[in-house]
């Protein structure tokens, strides 16, 4: 039926108020392969310089634990290992003092600077080690010390208000001294390598190296590897944390080479073919500390800190802390248990 001319009004005054849909301009489809060349340089190369300057600004933290009997050249080394006096001789104690009943803990902080990078160096040094007639568990002050630092850790993280950087005071490396004996190693050292070797790295070190002979301490390094194998015990760099192929090959060879290191340190600078090193003088010559003929200190100190200090850390808090951590708050429905200085901290952000 032919519509009449009120019908067709209303439909010019709809086709008036509608307007018509508009066309969707066309997107450009997207490069296959994006690169450089074709969009211009983007700054992706960057972001390691931006981590850099954050990093440097910030600083590091690194805590090293030294333990073993005394006499073994544990403040030495240190001192050697940073080249600074870190480590105070005054550790141990005089003749004229008791040997101290239980093992100590004092922990040394100090801010080394080199090249514009800062470092807050903690060295925790243990006297007591060893050094009683009765050792039987004598790392238990050790333990409880490294786990107080996980727990300290833990707390500040699990704050309502917590710190935007938590200051970190958990043990990343312990040097364990072994005394140069050339025979094995006595059941004190394995029995602390094979408790504290699940909480913390581990880096056994054979002291005073220059009172064996080469072939004395070749055969020794080899009997102590073998004893660790045969005991369970795993010390740094662990088999299984070896994130790639590159880690695994450069880590076995330590594993297989150079673990323990034998070393020797010495703050005594002398005169050597016209120049000047750190050594210690003997009747027959002078052994020079940073001479890998002489001894693998060199080894020692490039392995701890040029090469495997970040992933010391690393380990220390995704392994060690992160085992800790998980045991807790298993342990504590989730939470730590609640003591009176957390319930006032609580009240206080609250």
């Amino acid at each position: 039926p032919c519509a009449g001319p009120a019908e067709s009004k209303n439909e010019a005054a709809m086709s008036e108020l509608v307007p018509e849909p508009r066309q969707k301009p066309a997107v450009p489809m997207k490069p296959m392969g994006i690169n450089a060349n074709l969009l211009g340089y983007i700054g992706i190369d960057t972001i390691i310089e931006q981590m850099r300057k954050k990093t440097m600004k910030t600083g590091f933290d690194f805590n090293i634990m030294v333990v073993g009997q005394s006499g073994l050249g544990k403040s030495t080394l240190v001192n050697t290992l940073f080249k600074s006096q870190v480590s105070r001789k005054s550790s141990g104690w005089n003749r004229e003092e008791k040997i101290p009943k239980t093992v100590e803990i004092k922990a040394i902080g100090h801010v080394i600077e080199e090249g514009g990078v800062k470092m807050k160096l903690t060295v925790i040094d243990t006297p007591g080690f060893g050094d009683q007639i009765n050792n039987e568990n004598c790392w238990e002050p050790i333990e409880k010390y490294i786990n107080e630092q996980y727990e300290k850790f833990l707390k500040e993280e699990v704050n309502i208000a917590r710190k935007k950087r938590i200051p970190d005071t958990r043990v990343h490396c312990c040097l364990y001294f072994i005394s140069p004996t050339g025979h094995s190693l006595r059941p004190l050292d394995l029995e602390f390598m094979k408790h504290l070797s699940k909480v913390v790295n581990i880096i056994p070190v054979i002291a005073k190296a220059d009172t064996m002979t080469l072939e004395e301490k070749i055969e020794f390094k080899q009997r102590v590897r073998k004893e660790l194998e045969v005991n369970g015990i795993e010390f740094y760099p662990q088999k299984e944390f070896d994130e790639d192929l590159e880690d695994k090959t450069e880590n076995d060879k330590i594993r297989q080479e150079s673990m323990p290191f034998a070393v020797v340190g010495s703050d005594k600078e002398y005169q050597v073919n016209g120049k000047r090193v750190l050594g210690r003088k003997t009747p027959w010559g002078i052994i020079e500390v940073e001479n890998l003929t002489h001894c693998e200190f060199a080894l020692l100190r490039d392995f701890v800190i040029r090469t495997h200090l970040q992933d010391l850390k690393e380990v220390t808090h995704n392994i060690h802390y992160e085992t800790y951590r998980a045991k807790r708050l298993n342990d504590n429905g989730g939470l730590p248990p609640m003591t009176a200085e957390t319930e006032e901290s609580h009240e206080s952000n609250l």
